[in-house]
């Protein structure tokens, strides 16, 4: 008699897990251009919202990195051992992410990152003409954050760096491009399976928990990176910082922040799409329907 009731509930289980896959649909994706857009108010929101976050991280976190270069330098009384550290670092760059992308994500997505824009774009949920203009309102609050950081740092900010992403003493611009692509993939994976529209629909709390592993997952590789090129994977981030710095060194390897953190988002939005999302498979399946029909 327990045996039965087992199957009974087991059988309705299977049957409830089946009919929610297969009553699940995914949203349609975004029109390729949508100039429909540009006539509605939360699109202009959507870019202040992008342009405000991307100056406060780039404030925030910069602010961080020239505070630190000011604690350990022995001219200043520093200790080489004081500080906030690269983990402290680290922590500046993935929290205001957590924060930032809390904040925003019901306005204009949080994307913060021109690299997040091109991959959402690449997984279709959002159009051309949304891409092109939030990494416009990124790249102009990155360059407004990084001024302020200038201006309250006058006496410090040119000389120690101002927080540009350049490759380090002892590696290749291989190397460094290589460790921006990897470390674009791990975030734009992460933003990519975080807001899975599908884990949204079957699990209610993983929009409110989104911002947490997208943050962490900046932490974690801003901790494996700093050494390498000061951890960039975000052109936006890169290019503030090079504008207001503006020197031969911060040029010469800019390229590398542009080129690796778009590799690694497309790659990692090819990914989602067509390995864990399965959509290879199923464009295979309607493929060889179509050839018995």
């Amino acid at each position: 008699m327990e045996r039965d009731i087992e199957v009974a509930q087991n059988t309705e289980v299977t049957q409830r897990e089946e009919f929610s896959a297969k009553d699940y649909h995914d949203p349609p994706p975004a029109p390729f251009i949508d100039a429909q857009e540009l006539t509605t108010w939360s699109f202009y929101r959507a870019l202040i919202a992008e342009f405000i976050a991307t100056l406060l991280f780039l404030y925030i976190t910069v602010m961080t990195v020239i505070g630190y270069k000011i604690q350990i330098d022995p001219n200043h009384n520093g200790d080489e051992c004081g500080g906030v550290g690269i983990l402290g670092i680290a922590w500046a760059f993935g929290g205001m992410i957590f924060i930032l992308v809390y904040c925003t994500a019901g306005i204009s997505g949080g994307h913060i990152n021109p690299a997040v824009t091109f991959g959402l774009f690449l997984g279709r949920r959002i159009s051309l003409i949304r891409a092109l203009f939030y990494m416009v309102a990124q790249c102009l609050g990155a360059i407004c954050g990084v001024g302020l950081v200038k201006g309250f740092q006058r006496a410090y900010y040119m000389r120690y760096g101002g927080g540009v992403n350049e490759v380090a003493d002892g590696y290749s611009k291989g190397v460094a491009l290589a460790a921006e692509i990897i470390g674009t993939f791990i975030l734009v994976y992460t933003v990519l399976s975080a807001t899975d529209p599908k884990r949204k629909a079957r699990d209610s709390h993983v929009p409110i928990l989104a911002p947490l592993p997208i943050g962490f997952a900046v932490f974690m590789v801003h901790l494996a990176t700093i050494p390498i090129t000061g951890t960039g994977i975000n052109p936006a981030r890169s290019l503030g910082a090079a504008v207001i710095y503006n020197k031969d060194k911060a040029w010469d390897d800019q390229w590398i922040f542009w080129v690796g953190p778009f590799i690694g988002s497309a790659i990692a939005a090819l990914y989602h799409q067509y390995i864990l999302r399965g959509s290879a498979i199923k464009a295979f399946g309607s493929f060889r329907n179509n050839i018995q029909v």
